[in-house]
């Protein structure tokens, strides 16, 4: 009753989450009040135990910088402790009460990046990140049963399809929840990484409890009685490892499939067994054995293979270690010294088919690198080992030996052969796996969870690094079609006005060489239909009519009035683009000549309005442009200036601008008709999906699609650091298809395939 009692008082304190309890089934309201009401009490004991932890640390600070910020921070979690535990208690309500919501599902918005903080701030987050993947990895290793159990419950009695990491009692959620509490906390990195570690303490550290409790409640209300709990199999799996795989070595009795492990799994086996009975001497090996042999016992079975294990060629070439010659070579060994034929039990035979069988698909999987099929080739009796031990490994996809070898086949997804192997910090981190499982695994599985930790953290680490470089390369490319698409409407505008015509060849340059640029930016910050743009080519028109030849007496009148403002114009824009001032200073002087020959043709059909002319220039200001009364009292100068007729220039080729250093990209090959099937092939690619280009005859390139650029239809790549390795079109992406260079990586989980496929192949030749 005092349970209860508190409960309720914490739903009084959560008004948005007791209204939307009605939506939950009583039984999953029952579970989400009970866990909230333990997460609370070991939220208390966290921030009751921070101040001294926090203190200790202080004590041992080296500088009184360092010792001032850990008494800020035991400040800041006394003040803001309410607030965290409320914020934290309502994220796991919402979390609940959205169970029963439908939600469309949206792609992941990456942020943009500042580049100006991007270090300080990427490197904490990342810190941030790996800590929590690690206190993750934790308890999923020591508790994923329960936690599965519970996961399939709540499936049962929601509308939304839960996973474990969706789970919103699954230490995924609970740490993102504490986060997001957290967030208003003004501490160092060093600080909240000791309140996380305090958070797995007292929070995750209860949380295997947590999960046999919740699971205990839905199966008293009726929710899937028959899915055995976390706590009577880990009962079942004790007094099975007590029984399992340890008889005497003259215990002739078989070692059958009821042994050691519980009814699910057994069932879950036996039907991998009744395939490979119907099926031997097919598909698996098998051999005659004397009516006297006398099977040895699995725990044997474990000690002849851990002989082997290190027994095994330090760079393993798969097909010069026979695992099965190797084994009956010790088994010959002892029936020599035993006097009697020692074989392997019936059991574990079929183990030793299956693991053999499912390595067998693996080694020849083309998504795995082949540089890393020997590494992972290595890890064969290791497994087969676990499969002996715990038959669990083939039933359970969350078991770590599995989870380990699909998260190495995971991470080598985007491994390139032609990747220097010796430097490779992926390569070396597997070998060092591998290696460690070789020296040091001898019965006790524990050690898969412990590595599987280790590479989720690292993976979880490259990753991180990984997904920020590409999203630079994202950005870099959209800021890259941005410019494109403006250079295009500058290019359109300048052929608008100047193809097809003649003009000064100084004009030409000063609008293609430098004006260009003016546009370029203008396009760029100001867009298309601002009046900024308008104005650029508003300038641009001026000055192509300045140039040209008029006779009419008012087109003079014009000129007189258009020159200085057009001057101001273009230097103003010249400067604002921060063009070389001493081409600039080249363009102008070429320029007052031919304004000056502009003015001296219309001086000579109207020499009575010269001296109105000079004047009138004279007084917009621009002496050092146009000086027509020198030009007027200098006969000499004048023949001068008329004789030196301007270069003209007819553009008569389309103008292209192209950035530093780029170059026109060429056609394909091959066009395509746009009815052709490889089209399908192209637009069915997602982003994030990973390929294998054949570039040449001896070189693939294996890629992950990181963008489609909608307005240019490119293609963008990237390898497993992130960084940019390919561009295509979707033409050019398309013939690639058509001439099969092209091949779609599957990043469905390695085992998982391997076990379907070998139940496919004996289902079909039970069939045949």
């Amino acid at each position: 009753m005092k349970n209860d009692a508190k409960v309720v008082q914490l739903g009084k304190t959560l008004p948005e989450a007791s209204q939307s309890a009605g939506r939950l089934p009583f039984a999953l309201a029952k579970v989400r009040d009970k866990s909230a009401q333990q997460l609370k009490v070991a939220l208390q004991a966290l921030f009751d135990n921070a101040d001294d932890t926090l203190f200790e640390m202080a004590d041992r600070a080296t500088s009184n910088a360092e010792q001032n910020s850990f008494f800020e921070a035991m400040r800041d979690l006394r003040l803001k402790r309410k607030s965290i535990e409320r914020g934290f208690l309502e994220k796991l309500f919402a979390a609940f009460a959205n169970l029963n919501q439908y939600e469309i599902g949206k792609a992941p918005q990456l942020d943009s990046v500042s580049f100006d903080s991007l270090t300080l701030v990427q490197n904490d987050e990342l810190e941030e990140s790996v800590a929590i993947d690690t206190m993750v990895a934790k308890v999923i290793s020591r508790a994923s049963r329960p936690l599965g159990h519970l996961t399939t419950r709540l499936n049962t009695q929601v509308s939304k399809k839960l996973e474990d990491k969706t789970n919103p009692l699954g230490p995924a959620a609970l740490c993102e929840f504490f986060l997001d509490a957290c967030r208003s906390l003004g501490v160092e990195i060093r600080v909240k990484l000791i309140v996380l570690k305090l958070f797995e303490k007292y929070v995750l550290s209860s949380l295997d409890e947590l999960y046999v409790e919740a699971n205990d409640s839905l199966v008293a209300a009726g929710v899937l009685p028959d899915l055995k709990n976390a706590s009577q199999q880990r009962r079942q799996q004790t007094r099975g490892s007590s029984s399992r795989g340890y008889l005497a070595d003259g215990d002739a009795r078989p070692f059958t499939s009821g042994e050691g492990f519980s009814g699910d799994v057994q069932e879950a086996f036996g039907v991998l067994q009744e395939l490979l009975s119907q099926t031997r001497g097919s598909i698996s090996y098998h051999r005659e054995v004397p009516a006297d042999a006398m099977p040895i016992s699995s725990h044997d079975l474990t000690r002849l293979l851990s002989h082997l294990q290190h027994q095994q060629p330090a760079q393993q070439v798969t097909d010069e270690f026979d695992l099965r010659q190797q084994l009956e070579q010790l088994l010959s060994r002892a029936s020599a010294k035993s006097g009697r034929a020692r074989v392997v039990g019936e059991v574990d035979e079929d183990v030793i088919n299956l693991v053999s069988m499912l390595f067998e698909f693996i080694l020849d999987d083309r998504t795995l690198p082949d540089s890393l099929k020997a590494l992972i080739a290595r890890l064969q009796i290791p497994m087969l080992k676990v499969a002996v031990l715990d038959k669990t490994f083939f039933s359970r996809g969350s078991h770590p030996a599995r989870r380990l070898l699909n998260e190495i086949a995971s991470a080598s997804l985007g491994w390139g052969d032609q990747d220097d192997a010796q430097r490779d910090s992926l390569y070396q981190k597997i070998e060092n796996i591998v290696q460690r499982l070789l020296n040091d695994f001898t019965d006790d599985p524990v050690i898969f969870s412990e590595l599987l930790s280790e590479f989720i953290a690292f993976t979880g680490d490259e990753r991180r690094r990984s997904d920020l470089l590409e999203q630079r390369t994202r950005d870099a490319e959209e800021g890259r079609v941005r410019a494109e698409l403006a250079r295009h409407q500058v290019e359109r505008a300048l052929n608008d006005r100047l193809l097809g015509r003649t003009l000064p060849e100084v004009v030409v340059r000063l609008l293609q060489e430098a004006w260009s640029k003016v546009m370029l930016l203008t396009y760029l910050k100001s867009g298309g239909e601002s009046e900024e743009w308008k104005a650029v080519l508003s300038t641009m028109d001026d000055l192509v009519w300045s140039v040209e030849s008029h006779e009419e007496p008012e087109d003079r009148l014009r000129l007189l009035e258009l020159v200085p403002g057009l001057l101001k114009s273009l230097r103003d824009g010249l400067t604002s683009a921060a063009f070389d001032p001493f081409s600039t200073g080249e363009f102008f002087s070429q320029l007052e000549a031919l304004h000056v020959q502009a003015f001296q043709r219309f001086k000579r059909p109207e020499p009575e309005g010269e001296g109105e002319g000079e004047s009138a220039l004279a007084e917009a200001g621009e002496h050092n442009i146009l000086d027509l009364d020198a030009a007027a009292q200098d006969n000499a100068e004048e023949d001068l200036i008329l004789a030196e007729l301007p270069q003209m220039v007819e553009v008569v080729e389309e103008i292209v601008l192209l950035a530093p250093g780029e170059t026109r990209a060429p056609e394909p090959e091959m066009i395509l008709p746009d009815h052709d099937e490889a089209f399908m092939q192209v637009d069915n690619l997602r982003v994030g999906s990973w390929v294998e280009i054949q570039e040449d005859s001896d070189h693939k390139l294996r890629c992950k699609l990181a963008a489609i650029i909608k307005p240019t239809g490119k293609y963008i790549f990237v390898n497993r650091t992130g960084m940019k390795v390919l561009e295509k079109t979707r033409m050019g992406l398309a013939v690639e298809f058509r001439r099969g260079a092209v091949r779609l990586l599957d990043d469905a989980l390695l085992f998982d395939r391997a076990l379907e496929s070998v139940i496919g192949n004996l289902r079909r030749l039970k069939g045949a």
